[in-house]
């Protein structure tokens, strides 16, 4: 019996060594449980601190998330710290490639900041719960009319209670090598709080994550935050423009780090 229990344990090395499909699958599992494991501790930490929601729970949550980068071999380098050393509320926006996202969220999360999320979130368990102890702002990205409801109440609250708030405004996961078009809800919050947005790119994950090929290997990721773009005296009108502008400087960024991060590590083989 006990030697039947020996053979699995000597398994998952061999299998680690030899299979790129069991990395992949034997990472995304632990970085799933693992997250939910530390949400379960985050969650009495987070009652007994501030007694139930509020936004400075993530100040636990971020200490309790950045170590996972190292059981995953990921590896930050993070250049224009300056530019998130702005005093009052702000929007910072940032693409959107995977779950991976958060570890690199983590990493540079500034004080009294916390995110705008997808309704559906809230209903993954104790992560779920933890996010919404956090502060996490939900939308409905089904109901535009909901959306723009939350987001003309996160104006208000920004301004309020002085907080900051991190939205992808892609919208949803993209790994195509590109950033997807910008939805303009992140546009609008930022002109209704007359706050700067602060844009933040995510190097691609292409050369050490591809989620269709199967394939989780070691890498670095480079985080580029970028010089805040200011909307005071912005209308509704301006909405279109402002968008666009981000997008621009956001692209040319991820273009560049990615093919600098390529050039050092080499492409990933499909």
């Amino acid at each position: 019996m006990d030697v039947m229990w020996m053979i699995p344990l000597l398994l998952i090395p061999l299998l680690m060594w030899t299979s790129s499909t069991f990395v992949f699958y034997f990472k995304k599992c632990f970085y799933v449980a693992w997250m939910m494991f530390l949400a379960l501790v985050a969650i009495p930490l987070c009652i007994l601190k501030s007694g139930g929601r509020d936004i400075e729970n993530m100040r636990i949550i971020r200490f309790l998330v950045r170590h996972v980068k190292y059981f995953l071999g990921l590896r930050f380098e993070v250049s224009g710290w300056e530019h998130l050393q702005t005093e009052g509320p702000y929007v910072i926006i940032s693409n959107h490639q995977s779950s991976l996202d958060v570890l690199g969220l983590m990493e540079i999360l500034p004080d009294r900041c916390t995110m705008i999320a997808k309704k559906e979130l809230i209903y993954a368990g104790t992560v779920g719960l933890i996010c919404w102890l956090g502060g996490i702002v939900f939308i409905n990205r089904k109901k535009t009319s909901d959306a723009k409801s939350v987001m003309a109440d996160a104006a208000k609250t920004m301004l309020d209670d002085q907080i900051r708030l991190w939205v992808f405004p892609e919208g949803t996961r993209n790994q195509r090598g590109d950033l997807l078009p910008f939805k303009k809800g992140a546009f609008h919050l930022a002109v209704q709080a007359q706050a700067p947005i602060i844009p933040v790119v995510f190097s691609s994950y292409s050369n050490f994550y591809l989620r269709k090929e199967k394939q989780f290997k070691s890498g670095t990721i480079r985080l580029n935050i970028l010089p805040k773009i200011e909307t005071k005296g912005m209308t509704s009108d301006d909405v279109s423009s402002l968008s666009d502008k981000s997008f621009n400087l956001m692209r040319s960024a991820f273009l560049d780090i990615s093919d600098s991060v390529t050039q050092s590590n080499g492409p990933l083989r499909h």
